[in-house]
């Protein structure tokens, strides 16, 4: 699934003034308190459609990855892998 961003929200919840600064505070930050504020990001967005010949740069992350296009939108990309030591229901 992938979601457009609001850039001043993104921006606000991570302390930065911009993406390349956002790749720094992310590597400085607990893992589980970056895919809170994730997860909490993309609950209030829409799905949406990203070229992804456009990014200019990217941030990966283990199941979210951040991109930033050539128009200066921010797209967050969140996988659906499931865990792998769960089972499937029998029912």
């Amino acid at each position: 699934m992938i979601t457009l961003l609001n850039k001043n929200s993104l921006y606000n919840t991570f302390g930065v003034d911009d993406f390349y600064q956002l790749e720094t505070t992310i590597s400085t930050m607990a893992p589980s308190m970056v895919e809170y504020y994730l997860s909490d990001l993309c609950d209030y967005s829409d799905e949406s459609y990203l070229n992804k010949r456009n990014i200019e740069k990217s941030i990966l992350l283990d199941e979210y990855s951040l991109y930033f296009d050539y128009d200066e939108n921010i797209y967050l990309e969140m996988s659906d892998k499931q865990n792998e030591n769960e089972t499937g229901s029998l029912w």
